[in-house]
């Protein structure tokens, strides 16, 4: 692959764009991408607008390179041949079923290379993969449509369940409905045909129902379920005291869960006595397991429901740092497809980071801030694509997961990671009370300065 005589200027000063950007070619792949809309899409088709221009073009969007739909679209409209109305009908159609099979087949692209770089994390339990499943409703949007435009209710473009694999850090899965109200339970059918022998699903008590759990032990997996208030069983002998873990003292006992066929299922009910109540005032939690004690004890579950934050941890860093909740796109499917994008930029910033991991090791890697790295994206793509031409990044997408490891290798090691780091703050302190507002009250801050001044 030719190298432009730019590219070694950018790369010194400014990796983390340089790798961002080869880490999207290898994911956006345009004939790749083409060929899976036409695999995947049932009632679109492609007429003049290809599905990988459109996916490049809110790509610019997501990553806040370009501040709406229509400003990409007029950076591209010369190359795109469409008007900016076909755009927006392409968008508002795009189906579920394409929208969650890119987010499947960016985590596949990504984890390819991350073997191939050597750079999975460390596995949470011994000999099980485990996998984090969390719901997610999509932020309101405007009301543009004019069916909207007569409530005030606040208008949910759509609902999401997302299965992370934390050894990767990449999202595999994502389910999808567009209907806002709905409830997390009802995808959990189209959940079970992804558990495997060995798997490990770890998720809040929404998940936690008997024909989820009897279906994912019936495939031979196991689970970490927080136990839902209206999930009721039969407690079988005393409450054992285990331990502690991170948050609490922790208990066992068996919980006998009698389901309608008339079978009985024997789980382990790990209880930790909280020592800071939920936000929810909750004082303790109870979690459902079918692991074996001999692979993980009862502080171990605790330990493992606790880190599933992790998925939460995620859906902050995709929804303050990229721009993939927008709130003009009212239609289900326009949303849906935003966010998906989100999660296929996550997992381009997986893979980035399993670079930096491979030539700085993992330690110096995890004080990284998602915030800084997507600002030297945001600051320095736009004219980095205008010195560089679309060419010269081409054959990313096309070499080998061996060659491309060893060149997102080479170009981790010119990052000074000081650039980058968090900035954690110290625990919040109690607010303190506040006089009552009286209508019309106002202060000069410049007169509550200098009475400070005067107290000293």
């Amino acid at each position: 692959m030719s190298v432009h005589p730019l590219f070694e200027s950018f790369l010194q000063k400014k990796p983390v764009c340089v790798m961002a950007r080869a880490a999207l070619e290898r994911i956006l792949d345009p004939t790749a991408l083409d060929h899976l809309f036409e695999q995947t899409a049932q009632q679109q088709y492609t007429r003049d607008l290809l599905f990988s221009s459109l996916v490049d073009l809110m790509c610019q969007v997501v990553l806040g390179i370009q501040p709406s739909v229509h400003a990409a679209y007029q950076e591209q409209a010369e190359h795109l041949g469409v008007s900016d109305q076909a755009v927006y009908d392409k968008l508002q159609h795009v189906e579920v079923a394409v929208s969650a099979a890119l987010v499947h087949y960016s985590g596949q692209r990504v984890r390819t290379v991350i073997d191939a770089l050597g750079a999975r994390l460390p596995a949470w339990l011994r000999g099980y993969r485990v996998k984090i499943v969390d719901g997610n409703h999509l932020a309101a949007t405007q009301h543009r449509l004019p069916e909207l435009r007569t409530t005030w209710a606040a208008p949910l473009p759509g609902k999401c369940l997302v299965v992370l694999e934390p050894h990767l850090m990449t999202v595999t899965h994502v389910l999808l409905s567009e209907d806002g109200q709905a409830q997390e339970r009802s995808l959990l059918p189209d959940v079970l045909p992804l558990a495997q022998a060995r798997d490990l699903w770890i998720g809040d008590r929404n998940l936690a129902t008997c024909a989820f759990m009897a279906g994912l032990a019936a495939r031979q997996a196991f689970f970490i379920l927080r136990q839902h208030g209206q999930l009721q069983g039969e407690l079988v002998g005393k409450r054992k005291a285990k331990g502690r873990c991170a948050t609490g003292y922790v208990f066992e006992q068996t919980l006998q869960l009698h389901r309608p066929d008339g079978s009985v299922m024997a789980l382990r009910r790990i209880t930790v006595e909280l020592d800071q109540p939920t936000r929810e005032g909750d004082t303790e939690i109870h979690l459902l397991t079918n692991l074996p004690p001999r692979d993980a004890s009862a502080a171990t579950v605790a330990e493992l429901y606790r880190r599933r934050w992790t998925i939460e941890g995620l859906f902050l860093e995709v929804t303050q740092t990229l721009d993939c909740e927008i709130d003009t796109l009212c239609y289900p499917k326009a949303a849906l497809f935003a966010f998906c994008l989100g999660l296929l930029a996550s997992n381009a910033v997986a893979l980035l980071k399993a670079g930096l991991r491979a030539a700085q090791g993992r330690p110096k890697v995890e004080a990284l801030s998602a915030y800084y790295l997507t600002l030297e994206i945001r600051q320095t793509y736009a004219g980095m694509m205008v010195a560089l031409p679309a060419e010269q990044w081409r054959g990313y997408g096309t070499m080998s997961d061996a060659d491309f490891a060893r060149e997102l290798k080479r170009m981790a090691g010119r990052v000074v990671l000081q650039r980058y780091g968090k900035h954690p703050r110290g625990p919040k302190k109690k607010p303190p009370a506040r006089k009552r507002y009286k209508n019309g009250e106002h202060v000069a801050t410049f007169k509550v300065l200098a009475a400070r001044k005067s107290h000293k």
